[in-house]
């Protein structure tokens, strides 16, 4: 495999990020098919609407030649807000390494990557949501430096 490196996602990204987008839609499709439908969270369209909004910047690991992973992002800017410091927030909105490259260091590079770009950007931190079904992405999320904010709880109802 080639040198793995990072960019902002561009149009012609829009195949392998649907590919993508269906794949980690897929793990939760399996872990709570009473939440998700097996579908992805965003259409063609979205995707390519979002590639130029700076606040919703989404990137990719690549090979040169394929597109390995992605990280869809939303800026939060907590600021001014009378309950919470003055801060902004890089959300990662989604990620996923694709399936045929998992477990070769590709997300490491690409989690890395991303933590450096906030850093670099002003950010104070970098938060995400894993589900409970997918208990692989919550131990690679803490191994590679995230920790627990808050919890979501639930109770089902019927």
């Amino acid at each position: 495999m080639n040198k793995i490196s990072m960019r902002r996602a561009q149009p012609s990204d829009v195949p392998a990020l649907m590919d993508l987008l269906r794949q980690v839609n897929e793990v939760h499709f399996r872990g709570r098919p009473d939440l998700f439908r097996r579908a992805t969270k965003y259409s063609a369209d979205d995707v390519s609407a979002t590639m130029s909004d700076d606040d919703r910047p989404i990137f990719v690991a690549t090979d040169g030649s394929r597109v390995l992973a992605h990280i869809f992002c939303q800026v939060r800017d907590y600021r001014p807000n009378p309950l919470l410091q003055d801060i902004k927030t890089l959300y990662i909105d989604d990620v996923c390494v694709s399936d045929t490259t998992r477990g070769m260091g590709i997300g490491r590079i690409a989690m890395d990557w991303i933590f450096d770009w906030a850093r670099s950007e002003g950010f104070y931190n970098v938060t995400l949501g894993v589900w409970e079904c997918n208990p692989g992405a919550r131990a690679f999320y803490e191994a590679v430096g995230m920790q627990v904010q808050e919890t979501v709880m639930e109770k089902i109802l019927r």
